[in-house]
């Protein structure tokens, strides 16, 4: 195994690109054209992490000029829609938001949602507020 002091270090030496990272504003495309223009031309950009994390306009560019020789998507930067660029292409592989869909993953987030109502009918806030 090799350390890398950052991902600007570990970028060349990749094969396959593999996004696991929350999303927010500091990771809001983090995967933008100048760490693209990093990767070796042909590597490979997996995200099931959150859609803009990935800078799509890049990585379509990335793509139409060979410098990258393909992705998969599972999570999209404006989600429900897939930039147009990426669709029909042969190098992408476009998936219906489904990296969490394990029988474990599907039943714990039930239960999460169990626990919030209780919660509320509890008199009180829930875990997971969203607004």
């Amino acid at each position: 195994m090799t350390w890398v002091d950052s991902l600007d270090a570990l970028l060349p030496q990749v094969d396959v690109l593999s996004l696991h990272t929350p999303g927010g504003t500091e990771t809001r495309h983090l995967i933008d054209a100048h760490r693209l223009a990093c990767l070796p031309a042909h590597a490979v950009l997996v995200n099931t992490a959150r859609g803009d994390v990935v800078d799509e306009a890049a990585l379509v560019d990335a793509l139409a000029g060979g410098r990258l020789a393909g992705a998969g998507l599972d999570v999209y930067e404006r989600e429900p829609v897939v930039h147009p660029g990426l669709l029909g292409r042969e190098d992408v592989v476009l998936l219906p938001h489904l990296g969490s869909a394990t029988v474990e993953s599907r039943v714990a987030m039930g239960m999460r949602a169990l626990d919030n109502l209780v919660d509320v009918f509890e008199g009180q806030a829930p875990r997971d507020r969203v607004a």
